[in-house]
């Protein structure tokens, strides 16, 4: 509603002819989610395939094992890597906690120390790597490769993830928490869970798929056969395609759902992001209006007399609108629509600049942010320790972000 209401009273004051407001809020909507739908749709829904059939349970489990109460908090990280490439943050939130408090439990450990490092992994996989919503409707704005972004998002997101996981929350050991919520851990017997490599093949199939089809394409480039069929796979909406049909029979059928109640599954995925997807669709309107208005000309013009470098404005103008929208995907696709121009004429690489704009987005999470409160209520921590913790997390994963951008651009 803020921004259809926004992109309408800015049409009028920017002076735009009425009749052709309707006309751009109409196609900055659909030139939005016509390339985005897809990809955001079968994400969610195999990442909600995941978190029902066990397989992120399983990948929890094991690593925990694997790693014991000495590193624990490196099993944490390495689980939300995994499992937060398919699962929103939200939802990998309420699916995980009941993972952190039983770890904690077990090995009589600090709320905050076992379980920050698994939501920087989720905030980090949220804000910078596609099939996130963000990210992915970034790399449609700016006409970035998507396979490229995820690379460099991924060198990016490895120390981001270390130094405001595992590193930061080894400060957090005394950091007290009085947390009396009673969570409905839905835990599956260990017998009905999928296995390791069922599970963590299924979670990175669609990055398994890109990356193989795209090493194809280049390897057998003098094969034209070859090449099409590789170049076809390792389309974003092709591979997720090609992941949900397996996926459907690896974690549902081969698990001993009928495919009527994997179905269901994806149903229930798809509602759950209806809302993600208005807002998407909402900042396209905003953007369009910019455009069609020319201010998004005098934006860039304005922008450029900054004298600053590109990425770093872009990163500024993103961690301004975060503290405050507190929305991360709001703020990110609000400052799409600023700098858009400021990239085309300033010629930035398109997937440094997604990347810039998805770190500004995490930037100092505080009270207008619904994760603030999730993560301070579910850990029952005051206000000062949510801030010790939580925002310097978000923080820090943003001030990361920005310096690794600038120097993969250096480089």
């Amino acid at each position: 509603m803020a921004f259809l209401l926004v992109s309408i009273m800015a049409a009028l004051l920017l002076k735009m002819p009425m009749s052709h407001v309707a006309q751009s809020i109409s196609k900055g909507l659909g030139d939005m989610l016509g390339s985005l739908v897809i990809i955001i749709v079968l994400g969610a829904m195999l990442g909600k395939l995941v978190a029902v059939s066990g397989a992120a349970q399983k990948i929890a489990g094991v690593l925990k094992n694997i790693f014991g109460p000495r590193y624990v908090t490196w099993a944490m990280s390495l689980t939300g890597l995994i499992v937060g490439i398919p699962l929103f943050y939200t939802v990998g939130f309420v699916l995980l906690i009941p993972i952190i408090f039983t770890v904690a439990y077990n090995y009589k450990l600090p709320l905050v120390y076992v379980g920050l490092p698994m939501l920087a992994a989720l905030s980090v996989m949220h804000g910078f790597v596609p099939p996130h919503p963000s990210p992915t409707a970034l790399i449609v704005q700016f006409h970035a490769d998507f396979s490229r972004t995820f690379l460099y998002g991924m060198i990016i997101a490895i120390p981001a993830i270390i130094i405001a996981g595992p590193l930061l929350a080894s400060t957090l050991k005394s950091l007290k928490s009085t947390s009396v919520i009673a969570l409905p851990v839905n835990h599956i017997a260990d017998d009905q869970l999928p296995g390791m490599t069922n599970s963590i093949m299924s979670s990175l199939l669609p990055v398994l798929i890109i990356a193989v089809t795209t090493l194809a394409a280049k390897i057998f480039s003098h094969n034209a056969a070859v090449k099409n069929i590789a170049d076809f796979l390792s389309e974003p909406n092709m591979a997720m395609i090609t992941t949900i049909v397996i996926a459907s029979y690896t974690l549902g059928v081969l698990m001993g759902k009928k495919l009527s109640e994997v179905m269901a599954i994806y149903a229930e995925a798809v509602k759950d992001i209806a809302m993600i997807l208005l807002i998407i669709g909402s900042a396209g309107m905003l953007k369009q209006i910019f455009m069609d208005s020319g201010v998004s000309g005098q934006l860039a013009t304005t922008l450029q007399g900054l004298n600053m470098p590109p990425l770093l404005l872009a990163w500024i103008i993103t961690a301004i609108l975060r503290l405050c929208l507190g929305s991360a995907t709001v703020a990110g696709l609000t400052a799409a629509g600023i700098v858009y121009p400021l990239m085309i004429s300033a010629h930035v690489d398109p997937s440094m600049m997604v990347l810039s704009i998805g770190a500004g987005s995490l930037f100092c999470s505080h009270v207008n942010d619904p994760a603030f409160w999730l993560f301070k209520e579910y850990f029952g921590l005051s206000m000062k320790a949510t801030f010790r913790s939580w925002s310097l997390m978000e923080t820090l994963v943003s001030v990361i972000g920005l310096i690794g951008v600038l120097c993969i651009n250096a480089i």
